[in-house]
């Protein structure tokens, strides 16, 4: 594979590697972006190690709750022009309060919304507004307590970020500040026990990489994989974390100690994961001039 300087840019970008060392990692890993996070890692030459979250795509997450269910829905647009169109945002709030009566994204689709299903609402949009959009993804949650949050909200209940929280006992006021903690944060998972095990593995591996780098033994090392697997669950989980909101105690101990239990929550962010693809001013100026 072909590694261009585009690529290079991004893997600098997403490390904080020197431009050179990017360009090796990419070389050695044959283009592979994940990969040559992971060797410029065990090499100890990235900062972190930052997934892959680019918000590519636009459009707006919106947030409801009823009845003790919470649920995010994002739809996305082409633009972050049209995220700012009350047709699109009347729109997104009705694809909402029918996601509050349904169990996924397909059930969600399917649905019946003013005499029409969702997706057929949507492809009727796109035709008014002239921009792809889509239902892409749905988040629900039920609970005794369920708080939303919304970050950057371009209306009521949506913008770029939405967060639920479900929770027993406690209040709105402490549910809403462990949402915010969430969109600031964007833990991995509730708890350990909810962590992936392919990513914990994963984790794992590269840890062991990097301590044999230093040429210490195996028994050395053992010890200090457990240090850092500790580490790395402690700042994954949202109950392990330090609370943004007071940082002496991690989020888990600032809900016991109000006398609430977090049983849940989900994070949705407008685009992420998802990748445009781009060309270079130069290539996009020659492919013009073709009359490409």
């Amino acid at each position: 594979m072909a590694i261009t300087a585009a690529l290079v840019k991004e893997l600098r970008d997403s490390t904080g590697a020197g431009m050179m060392d990017a360009k090796k990692a990419l070389t050695e890993t044959d283009g592979d972006m994940e990969a040559a996070v992971d060797w410029l890692r065990t090499k100890g030459l990235a900062k972190a190690a930052k997934k892959s979250g680019r918000t590519a795509a636009e459009g707006l997450v919106a947030v409801a709750v009823k009845d003790g269910k919470g649920i995010a829905v994002e739809v996305n647009s082409e633009t972050d022009f049209v995220g700012k169109n009350a047709d699109f945002q009347k729109m997104v709030a009705g694809i909402a309060d029918v996601a509050l009566s349904v169990d996924d994204v397909n059930g969600l689709k399917a649905a019946d919304m003013g005499g029409k299903t969702v997706e057929q609402t949507v492809t009727d949009a796109v035709a008014v507004i002239g921009e792809n959009m889509s239902v892409r993804r749905m988040a629900a949650l039920t609970g005794e307590t369920v708080v939303t949050y919304v970050h950057n909200a371009a209306a009521p209940g949506m913008g770029k970020i939405g967060v639920l929280v479900a929770m027993t006992g406690g209040d709105e006021a402490l549910g809403k500040q462990i949402a915010m903690h969430i969109a600031a944060v964007n833990p991995a998972a509730l708890s350990e026990a909810d962590m992936d095990s392919a990513v914990v593995e994963k984790e794992k591996q590269v840890q062991m990489d990097i301590a044999r780098e230093s040429g210490k033994p195996e028994a050395v090392i053992e010890k200090m994989i457990v240090g850092r697997m500790k580490k790395f669950v402690a700042e994954s989980t949202l109950l392990n974390q330090s609370f943004v909101v007071n940082p002496d105690v991690t989020v888990g101990q600032a809900a016991a100690d109000a006398g609430a239990k977090i049983t849940g929550f989900a994070r949705l962010e407008v685009g992420e994961g998802i990748e445009v693809e781009k060309e270079d001013f130069a290539a996009e100026v020659a492919k013009a001039a073709q009359g490409g």
